[in-house]
């Protein structure tokens, strides 16, 4: 890694003279079912992550599909993440169908997969440094080359599996503070990899977190994704299903995710508005 970047943030390196706290406006957001999610698109939320660069301030992004908000309607804690990120993006098909259904449709999937690699491309450009945590032993170094590849002059503040007890957390987030890094993107999966980045941002130093899922997996080449037609009109979760039926779990969701917000719009609105 260049040693320049080491310890200091990008508005004193290469990233240009954002201020501090001067963030962008983002649109405004939808509710379904009790999480937020933001109107936006992939130039919206590139912009926006390069404004949290900027920023010398921590900031998470959270990429909400369906399996997300169901797990939410559970798990207090992990809504209430949902609802203090910095940025919420719509991550899936079903989220874009279950806004149509609340009555509030959102214009486009910005997936954590896109995100990922846009970020990538963009630190390139603009000269900030990004570290990979998450997958299994191998994965994270493997994704980073990848995308050293695709993106010259990338650096890659460091990479490390996600196999790695709780205990070992405070550790895990001052190596990666350590590393220098501004923008952290880490695959630990929904939700623990959220909880991991509210509880050890500060811990990190970085300016912009985001959990990314299994998209190491992806990006590394282990795993392949859909074609790109399939991506566009909304069947990505078919191809994964029959690339792996054991995921049938995930798609089970969709049904139940679009019949409670399906509810919720003429029950639910309506009992909290009396």
């Amino acid at each position: 890694m260049n040693a320049t970047m080491e310890g200091q943030r990008p508005a004193a390196d290469g990233v240009g003279a954002g201020e501090a706290g001067t963030l962008l406006n983002l649109p405004d957001s939808v509710e379904i079912l009790g999480c937020r999610v933001h109107r936006v698109d992939m130039d919206t939320t590139l912009a926006a992550i390069l404004d949290f660069v900027r920023s010398g301030q921590g900031h998470i992004i959270v990429t909400a599909d369906s399996y997300a908000i169901t797990i939410a309607q559970e798990d207090e804690e992990f809504r209430r993440i949902i609802n203090e990120a910095d940025l919420v993006t719509p991550d899936s098909t079903g989220v874009l169908l279950g806004s149509r259904f609340a009555g509030d449709a959102l214009p486009c999937r910005v997936t954590g997969c896109d995100i990922a690699q846009r970020m990538c491309q963009m630190a390139a450009r603009e000269g900030f440094t990004v570290y990979l945590l998450g997958a299994k032993p191998g994965v994270a170094q493997q994704a980073a080359q990848n995308l050293q590849q695709c993106y010259q002059g990338l650096r890659i503040a460091g990479c490390r599996d996600g196999y790695f007890a709780d205990d070992e957390s405070e550790a895990v987030a001052a190596e990666i503070k350590a590393s220098g890094a501004n923008a952290l993107l880490v695959g630990l999966g929904i939700p623990r990899q959220e909880k991991w980045i509210k509880s050890h941002l500060a811990e990190t130093g970085v300016q912009v977190a985001m959990g990314v899922g299994g998209s190491f997996d992806v990006i590394s080449g282990n795993i392949k994704r859909a074609p790109e037609c399939m991506q566009k009109h909304g069947l990505e979760w078919a191809y994964r299903f029959a690339k792996d039926p054991r995921k049938i779990y995930k798609l089970a969701v969709l049904p139940k995710f679009l019949l409670a917000v399906i509810w919720d719009r003429l029950f639910g609105r309506r009992s909290r508005n009396r």
